[in-house]
């Protein structure tokens, strides 16, 4: 936004962007997606090379000392199929089923008397993220889906990829009814720390970023906060684990991606596999050039095999107090000797910041019993943490990952996005009047019978 611009004003017109859309039918808004995706393809070749401005200009700050490598990595929008995941994620959030004006409840209070609880958008959104600015699109398609307005704020080491970005949503938004101001991008902090004392305008944050980013959010606003600290997500390798299925989900959860925040920071192995599948999974991991934080168990295991593995003197040390509370976000894991499921299961509550942990096991009932028992987002069998995906779980994209435990838990996609409202409905002729209701001659008695109807019928 131009810096004559206030805040308020920002906000303001995001909500009046917000109020006129409401009127428009669902058609239009999943126009605006396929507008803004055929934008995407077409500034493609300015995107990228924005986004190797960011990456030029981040790796001085990783030289410097400035930025960590991980960081880095999640500025490029080159990496792997990042790109075409993102375009596909505005296809799949256009394709999925209008979340908005879905009838949960019913009930007929009188004759003629109709109550329908019926979903609908939260409002206007303000999204703060970090380095990752494919993010700026993923935002963008689901509040547009479920009917949200937008105020998106990317961190200052993308700035030239997130503004071609927000350049080319408001292109596609221009070739439609919805208002140029129902998705805004902003650019600097002091517009963030104005939006967040304007809760008359704007109806929900969503940071996306490391600890600090959240919690200095969290403490800074009276609007609501959705979202993450952490991504202290763990693996515990139960007694009945297999070795190659260990092995599998371990490494995928720890290098599939490990500056994501569903990657494994902590693995957990039952002490009676400390000279069996430990080892095999240890040595996968090192082949992997991951770095094993280990306890005295788990270290010893290792150190006493009769031929040492390769990179051992490199890649394995004892860990701390401190290793099992930290995200590394690189290629390292803690790793820590367990007696038995209940001690993980605790373990992992104590430790954990409730994301997504999973259990290696060959038993249903210590499946059952993890599940249940770790107090997580998501909880996971024989399958790798970084399953902990909105697109992956079907929701096209998603907003983030939120370990809170009101309204949205988990990846948040579009069923995050919407809350409901109550539709009351009277059809008698002289209308309706709580008067009417009560004990006694002449009073009323409600009926509350449901109503067969998935939608409002008017």
């Amino acid at each position: 936004m131009g810096s004559d611009i206030t805040a308020e004003e920002i906000a303001k017109a995001a909500k009046v962007a917000f109020e006129e859309s409401q009127l428009f039918p669902a058609t239009v808004r999943i126009d605006a997606l396929a507008k803004i995706k055929q934008q995407l393809e077409a500034n493609k070749a300015e995107i990228f090379a924005a986004n190797k401005l960011d990456m030029e200009a981040a790796q001085v700050e990783v030289d410097a000392g400035k930025m960590s490598n991980a960081m880095m990595k999640r500025l490029d929008l080159g990496k792997g199929d990042k790109w075409d995941s993102m375009l596909k994620g505005v296809q799949d959030v256009a394709d999925l089923p209008d979340p908005t004006g879905v009838v949960s409840y019913t009930s007929q209070l009188d004759d003629d008397l109709e109550l329908y609880r019926v979903s609908c958008p939260i409002g206007v959104l303000l999204v703060i993220f970090e380095a990752r600015p494919e993010v700026v699109v993923n935002i963008a398609a689901l509040a547009i889906k479920s009917g949200n307005a937008a105020i998106l704020k990317g961190g200052k080491e993308s700035n030239h990829t997130t503004h071609l970005l927000a350049k080319a949503i408001s292109q596609g938004l221009s070739q439609t009814l919805l208002p140029s101001t129902y998705v805004q991008a902003i650019q600097t902090r002091a517009e963030v720390s104005a939006l967040l004392d304007l809760d008359r305008y704007i109806d929900l944050v969503i940071p996306r970023g490391g600890n600090s980013l959240v919690k200095a959010i969290q403490n800074s606003t009276r609007i609501p906060v959705m979202g993450h600290a952490d991504g202290l997500c763990h693996v515990y390798l139960d007694e009945s684990a297999g070795s190659q299925k260990a092995v599998r989900v371990v490494v995928d959860s720890k290098t599939d991606y490990p500056s994501a925040c569903n990657a494994a920071e902590t693995l957990i192995v039952h002490t009676s596999l400390l000279n069996t599948v430990w080892r095999e999974v240890a040595q996968a991991l090192l082949a992997a050039d991951v770095h094993l934080l280990c306890d005295s168990h788990t270290l010893s295991a290792l150190a006493s095999l009769p031929n040492v593995p390769e990179r051992f003197s490199s890649h394995v040390h004892s860990s701390t107090e401190s290793s099992y509370s930290v995200e590394h976000l690189d290629l390292t894991i803690s790793v820590i000797a367990l007696p038995s499921l209940h001690s993980a299961i605790q373990f992992i509550n104590s430790h954990s910041s409730h994301h997504t942990d999973s259990i290696i096991t060959e038993s249903e009932r210590a499946a059952s019993t993890f599940c249940r028992g770790v107090d997580s987002a998501g909880t996971f069998v024989n399958a790798s943490t970084r399953f902990a995906d909105g697109f992956r779980y079907g929701f096209g994209t998603e907003v983030g990952i939120s370990t809170g435990r009101i309204h949205a838990r988990g990846p948040v996609g579009l069923e995050g996005l919407v809350t409901y409202k109550y539709i009351l409905r009277s059809k008698a002729e002289r209308g309706h009047t709580v008067g009417e209701f009560g004990v006694g001659e002449g009073k009323k008695s409600f009926k509350h019978a449901a109503i067969a109807s998935t939608s409002v019928p008017f």
